[in-house]
């Protein structure tokens, strides 16, 4: 009987001091860690939806004399949370600080077979438990959630606040790393091919903010350059990063779909349809008021949406967008007015010759950087003016 208590005692003391140090670790108290702790930035690769186009970054904090490896990830999101779609129209949706188990965080990438790499701070004993201590404030309820930003205060970005702000006057990023001068919307534009819906729908949403060129600091909000200024980021002039590994290593993922289901193939058939419409209604003297209809409303429901994001959100990305100019609002009303067989046309006229307008404002704003916009909006745009053009024609 003693044989066989001895292995069930001592499997009970450790599981009893396991469950200690848990409670010490994650209640009130921190714990101090020892020589051996180390913090690291974890940066993973892009996945094939939208929401993962971008990449990751999160910081690992690990100690092997107690036991300690965990993730603190600044990109956790929670779609049940109260009004979440209705914050998130308004640009003011709430990310969280999230801990989890670096097993657990790995799991999720090795999953979806996207690469993760690792960069070891060199920081001193005291500068690692001040920041494993930061964490842990940061991860109280009442501290965690933060308004996130998607280019300016989001996942990645965040952490080299947080560096700035915690090293304070000890480390330098430098910009030799940089290539050339990059916008925003440049820089979105490296992580999703222009043909996608996904890429079409924030290419409308982006305001001309985002046609800024971006500084040093800028740049972070994409992990894999905070990763590449890391690497070019000096602490009291040496590296911030003590070494560099790869944990998973699978092929670089992309956020494309087929051409059949892209938004260029499906403009093409928009605009041929619009313009064999517009021939025949021009050959037969007739006009197609269901045609004119959809084609007002529609481009009125989304110019008003564009405006009501700069002027009604809290979005920054979405200000001084001008692509209102020729996806009118006001086309949502008059669209009913075009449903009529008989319009009055000497009104009508004045306001296509407005709408043309609008038009050629938005490619004058292109041509000289105020504002880049889509190439796939010209078929959109072309589909529009055909109509206009029959309107005047039958004026």
């Amino acid at each position: 009987m003693v044989i066989f208590a001895l292995p069930l005692m001592k499997g009970l003391l450790v599981t009893l001091l396991i469950v200690l140090l848990s409670l010490q670790m994650f209640g009130q108290e921190v714990p101090q860690l020892s020589n051996n702790a180390q913090i690291s930035i974890l940066t993973c690769g892009p996945g094939d939806q939208l929401y993962t186009a971008f990449g990751h970054t999160a910081f690992r904090v690990q100690d092997p004399i107690i036991g300690l490896d965990v993730v603190y990830n600044y990109g956790t999101f929670d779609f049940n949370r109260p009004n979440f779609y209705l914050n998130f129209t308004k640009g003011k949706l709430i990310y969280s600080l999230s801990r989890r188990s670096f097993e657990r965080f790995l799991f999720e990438y090795e999953y979806e077979k996207r690469w993760v790499k690792e960069q070891i701070l060199n920081l001193s004993t005291k500068e690692v438990n001040d920041l494993f201590q930061f964490f842990e404030d940061n991860y109280r309820p009442e501290n965690r959630d933060y308004r996130y930003d998607p280019l300016f205060n989001n996942c990645s970005n965040i952490s080299g606040i947080i560096l700035d702000e915690q090293l304070k006057d000890t480390i330098v990023f430098k910009g030799d790393h940089l290539k050339k001068p990059s916008s925003f919307r440049d820089l979105v534009r490296e992580y999703i091919s222009l043909n996608t819906w996904g890429s079409f729908g924030i290419e409308l949403a982006f305001g001309g903010i985002t046609d800024r060129t971006a500084n040093i600091r800028d740049h972070l909000f994409l992990p894999d350059y905070a990763m590449r200024q890391f690497r070019n980021t000096l602490k009291n002039s040496k590296p911030l990063v003590r070494r560099e590994r790869t944990i998973l290593n699978y092929p670089e993922s992309e956020y494309n779909i087929m051409f059949t289901l892209s938004p260029l193939f499906w403009f093409i058939l928009l605009l041929g349809f619009v313009v064999v419409v517009t021939y025949l209604d021009i050959k037969h003297g007739s006009r197609n008021r269901w045609l004119d209809f959809v084609l007002f409303l529609l481009s009125g429901l989304i110019g008003t949406g564009i405006l009501l994001l700069w002027l009604a959100t809290d979005h920054q990305v979405t200000k001084l967008n001008f692509n209102f100019l020729w996806l009118l609002p006001s086309n949502a009303i008059v669209a009913f007015y075009v449903l009529r067989r008989q319009p009055n046309i000497r009104w009508l006229k004045k306001y296509i010759w407005a709408a043309f307008g609008g038009v050629g404002f938005i490619l004058l704003i292109w041509i000289v950087g105020l504002q880049s916009i889509s190439p796939l909006s010209l078929l959109l745009m072309l589909a529009l003016m055909s109509r206009y053009g029959l309107l005047l024609k039958r004026g």
